[in-house]
């Protein structure tokens, strides 16, 4: 299955034809040679989705797409079962006709914070670096956006994305399984988004300017990063692992991350939130199986990690290319 053949066909004549220089080469490689094991059972389970038809659609206050009555019984525990096989949803959650998709991130708490301090987003291109499956795009899109395209390497999370594209069936939304690092510098991007990703890469400052590299003059940045609390010279390198994440390299305060922005040429830095991430935004459903934020924390101390660190609190930062 060509998973890609609609994107190429929009993007020849848009601002990204020029990434088609690149792009289906790294695809067509990616597609023969670096699938996940389990990819093909996703792909029965993907092709096993009841077709349905709606005209009940919502992006701007949820993902939710279809009414229950639209279905019978037999489709709607169908549905169930096969969404429940691309488990575990992390970001969401999401509604299809009636079913409730609990995610263990609540991750409209975050569009809740970010949606009133950022550009406008009607008429953008737009681009959300590590979107996860997708519940981000949908939103952009919702409030405005014409083109919006996820990059994530995670299979996983491309499949929840086509999961749920195979209900709302838009093509303006686009999900590429691609990382940071694999993107030209596009210069296309009217707002870029780069949600919880910085502090899982190893280069800070290597990864802003590939921010940077895929925005217009003038284009917006909006980033969001864990953060500690201290002055412009405090950056927290933790040890093996952080809240159990082995992946967790720089942690910097508010004002040495608007320093790093400085640095890497932004400018109209502005910090529009903190927030200490709170039980209620990320927790145990009964879609994932696994741990959660409850389990990374000191039981008998919840401002500290279980390896003794400050708690996660994240910071959303608006800047200017």
């Amino acid at each position: 299955m060509n998973y890609f053949s609609k994107f190429y066909q929009q993007i020849v004549d848009n601002r990204l034809a020029h990434w088609l220089n690149t792009l289906p080469a790294q695809l067509s490689h990616w597609q023969q040679h670096e699938l996940h094991g389990e990819f093909k059972h996703w792909q029965k389970t993907l092709a096993a989705l009841p077709n349905t038809q709606t005209s009940v659609l919502d992006l701007q206050h949820s993902v939710s797409v279809g009414k229950r009555d639209e279905i019978n019984e037999g489709e709607y525990k169908r549905l169930e079962n096969l969404l429940r096989k691309f488990k575990p949803w992390r970001k969401g959650p999401y509604h299809i006709h009636g079913l409730h998709i609990d995610t263990e991130w609540r991750s409209d708490f975050k569009w809740d914070r970010l949606q009133n301090e950022i550009s406008d987003l009607t008429d953008r291109y737009v681009l959300d670096i590590g979107c996860g499956s997708g519940y981000h795009l949908w939103r952009m899109r919702g409030a405005g956006a014409k083109f919006v395209v996820g990059v994530d390497p995670t299979q996983l999370f491309f499949m929840q994305f086509n999961a749920i594209k195979h209900f709302i069936k838009d093509n303006r939304v686009n999900l590429l399984p691609l990382g940071v690092e694999q993107l030209p510098e596009l210069k296309a991007f009217d707002t870029v988004f780069a949600m919880g990703v910085l502090y899982h890469r190893r280069s800070p400052i290597d990864f802003l300017y590939q921010l940077k590299a895929q925005l217009v003059k003038g284009g917006e940045l909006v980033l969001e990063t864990l953060i500690v609390d201290g002055d412009e010279n405090t950056v927290l390198v933790p040890g093996e692992r952080y809240a159990k994440m082995r992946n967790v390299w720089f942690l910097p305060s508010t004002a040495a991350m608007c320093g790093w922005l400085e640095r890497c040429g932004f400018s109209d830095i502005r910090l529009v939130n903190t927030d200490i991430t709170a039980l209620e935004e990320q927790r145990k459903t009964d879609w994932i199986d696994t741990e959660s934020l409850q389990d990374f924390l000191d039981p008998n101390d919840n401002s500290k990690t279980i390896e003794g660190y400050p708690a996660p609190k994240r910071a959303i930062f608006i800047a200017k290319a």
